[in-house]
């Protein structure tokens, strides 16, 4: 009986010596909390286990597929019903659908009808930094709350790829989507189709689009269809298009916008009249401009300066703040040429900034650019980020007058209430844009205004040549023939 005691006795001590020194180094101890756990980018893997963490009841399927190849999308109809049939049997029940990039990487990831609760949008934020190929993420009817779409665009940063986000169906009582767009947004592609957005909603994402201070410089295209914009709201949309130099493609189809919102959208494609605040704003770039070109050729000044105090000649030495002081005057006229008539040859020789940010013409404007070819550059940088220091903005009747918006290409106001009271606005607009960049394509089918009306027969005429999609067109039915 000793003997067996003493074994008993050996066999405990063993078991504690164990506990005490951990497991070997080929061994790893389970997780036992939510923030202990370290993602591995597969969320086959990472999302059961994160919900598993946080005691989630019914945990959502992860559903990966491999997109459709090439081949098959070109069999015709078919394929198209049947790849319908299997999203709609995909959406059946919850689940996290996938379309992978590779065998356990995916670039696609959607949530689609039914509701995300807290638990499972944290098991989600937690794994998105880690998919670094995931490129597209879309919530469709997943009852996002306000408080979820403030913690996503904290997430976004941290993911490498991700630049699409399609927000849809998810309607937000603080209206905070213009979150997902501010100045410092790495989004490409935002949709944010049919969640109820209204004037307040409107106003937000146009002043996240531009304002006489800050700009989105990321975001190339924004999809609001399906909203209830209005009239009142196209007008904060257009004052955000004022000054957003990035924005190429925008839908405001199915919004319940009028000719009142469309007079707004019609004139921020033309040339357009400064405000106050932009004007206020403009004259501080410039004069921040002229102080900094000044600071550049201070060293040279001052070492000329002291070259001619140790020759003990006094008159150079008397000549150099005169100097400064010519070059301060002839700053302060480049400063104020907003008070000036604008000379129509310097004009010409500048043209306004191409669609692709490039720097303008580089005519000569004062001698002091002659001294630094930095500062010359620099000048040109900021001209081409900010449009306030344009150098076609030119004084005319008491204003201040600048090119409207030739940044975007294409303007969806489908299925709106436009008149035919709208339609000469728009086509003075698109003539004034002429060869300089400016809208390849604006729709504005479904309106209240009959298909034959004048303006509109012209508009179409215009646009027909620089419209992608209906030059593709006549080129497949000349083929044809």
């Amino acid at each position: 009986m000793s003997g067996k005691k003493h074994a008993k006795d050996k066999t405990r001590a063993e078991d504690e010596a164990w506990k005490s020194a951990g497991p070997t180094p080929n061994e790893t101890l389970p997780v036992q909390t939510f923030n202990e756990y370290q993602c591995t980018g597969n969320a086959e893997t990472d999302f059961p286990a994160l919900c598993a963490l946080l005691n989630v009841k019914d945990i959502p399927a992860v559903i990966a597929k491999f997109p459709a190849s090439s081949a098959s999308q070109t069999e015709g109809s078919d394929t198209d019903n049947q790849l319908q049939t299997s999203d709609a049997s995909f959406c059946s029940k919850p689940c996290l659908k996938l379309e992978l990039e590779s065998k356990d990487r995916a670039r696609s990831m959607k949530v689609s009808g039914w509701r995300v609760n807290e638990q499972i949008f944290r098991a989600l934020q937690k794994m998105l930094p880690s998919m670094n190929q995931l490129l597209s993420l879309g919530f469709w009817q997943a009852g996002l709350t306000d408080r979820m779409v403030v913690a996503l665009m904290n997430t976004i940063p941290l993911c490498s790829s991700l630049r699409v986000v399609a927000l849809e169906g998810n309607v937000l009582p603080q209206q905070g989507y213009h979150l997902l767009l501010s100045e410092d947004s790495v989004l490409t592609h935002l949709s944010l189709r049919n969640n109820r957005i209204g004037v307040e909603g409107a106003r937000l994402i146009g002043s996240a689009l531009s304002t006489a201070r800050s700009a989105n410089k990321n975001l190339l295209s924004l999809n609001l269809a399906f909203n209830c914009i209005g009239d009142a709201g196209a007008a904060h949309i257009a004052q955000g298009l004022r000054l957003n130099r990035t924005l190429l493609f925008l839908s405001l189809c199915n919004n319940q916008i009028g000719d009142a919102g469309a007079a707004h959208l019609a004139a921020v494609l033309g040339e357009f009249a400064l405000t106050h605040d932009e004007i206020v704003e403009r004259r501080k770039l410039l004069l921040e401009r002229a102080q900094a070109a000044l600071v550049k050729d201070e060293p040279l000044q001052t070492l000329a300066g002291s070259t001619t105090s140790l020759g003990g000649n006094k008159g150079e030495t008397r000549g150099t703040p005169k100097k400064k002081e010519a070059t301060r005057k002839d700053e302060k006229v480049a400063a104020n040429k907003d008070n000036q008539k604008p000379n129509k040859k310097t004009t010409d020789t500048r043209a306004p900034q191409p669609r692709g940010g490039k720097a303008g013409g580089k005519e000569k404007q004062h001698p002091e650019e002659d001294r630094s070819n930095t500062s010359l550059n620099e000048a040109e940088l900021v001209d081409s980020v900010n449009p306030l220091l344009d150098p076609s903005v030119h004084p005319r009747d008491g204003q201040l007058f600048m090119p409207g918006n030739t940044t975007l290409t294409s303007l969806n106001l489908a299925g709106n209430r436009i008149t035919e009271k709208s339609l000469p606005l728009f086509l003075v607009s698109l003539e004034m844009q002429g060869e300089g960049g400016g809208l390849l394509r604006l729709c504005l089918q479904r309106n209240i205004f009959p298909p034959g009306n004048e303006f509109y027969v012209k508009i179409k005429e215009l646009m027909a040549p620089l419209d992608p999609i209906e030059k593709n067109n006549s080129e497949e039915e000349g083929l044809g023939e």
